[in-house]
């Protein structure tokens, strides 16, 4: 009976292990730029573009299917689809990422912002991670919305915004609420990662090769 009695709560941890160690999420309706969702079995609710809820974000919808951002990955659904996403294991989000540099010891790659991808450069001399207005509609930032400032820069003044993106993503690390700003027009032509996401991991130099470790 002990034997027993420990098997099944053994069970009722494992089960509740799984079930947290995934984001449920259903669509029970769509409608331009909005959706009406359930996540992990909850009563139903409305979600605007570019808002986040429980850690779902949408980033657009029609009446055809909805683009969700979810435990960092993106997951487009049709009306009455559902789809459980597992959480990255924490491991996982530690694990190094190496970057290599070009002829000229320039750090390029891919990365993701709100699930889309974009082109950057590693910039220790940004301040913040910087996007111009284009990459950010791309990547759906609703920039506008955020603190408007005036920055000079070497063809003069620009104006920008002040934001914070809600999931940005290097290879197996993840950063949330990262704070950037957004230039309006073309330039940067690349997104720089300054220092606002660089100061969130140790970087590791060895001649070509940089190594990131995630830190928090």
């Amino acid at each position: 009976m002990f034997t027993l009695k420990r098997l099944i709560v053994l069970l009722l941890t494992t089960l509740s292990l799984i079930t947290h160690a995934a984001t449920q999420i259903n669509v029970v309706g769509l409608f331009s730029n909005k959706a009406l969702i359930t996540i992990n079995g909850g009563s139903p609710q409305s979600i605007s573009a570019g808002q986040t809820k429980n850690g779902v974000k949408l980033i657009s919808a029609n009446s055809e299917s909805a683009t969700f951002v979810v435990e960092g990955k993106q997951q487009v659904l049709k009306m009455g689809q559902a789809a459980s996403v597992a959480a990255s294991a924490g491991p996982a989000n530690n694990d190094p990422v190496s970057l290599y540099a070009d002829s000229r010891g320039h750090f390029y790659g891919n990365l993701n912002i709100n699930g889309a991808s974009l082109k950057y450069v590693v910039d220790t001399g940004a301040s913040s991670v910087a996007l111009n207005s284009g990459d950010a509609k791309f990547a759906k930032i609703d920039y506008e919305k955020g603190e408007k400032v005036t920055l000079s820069t070497a063809n003069g003044e620009v104006g920008a915004y002040l934001v914070k993106l809600n999931t940005l993503k290097i290879g197996t690390i993840i950063l949330n609420n990262v704070e950037a700003v957004i230039h309006e027009g073309g330039s940067p032509p690349y997104v720089l990662l300054g220092m606002s996401a660089l100061n969130r991991v140790d970087m590791k130099r060895d001649n070509s090769i940089m190594t990131l470790t995630k830190k928090y």
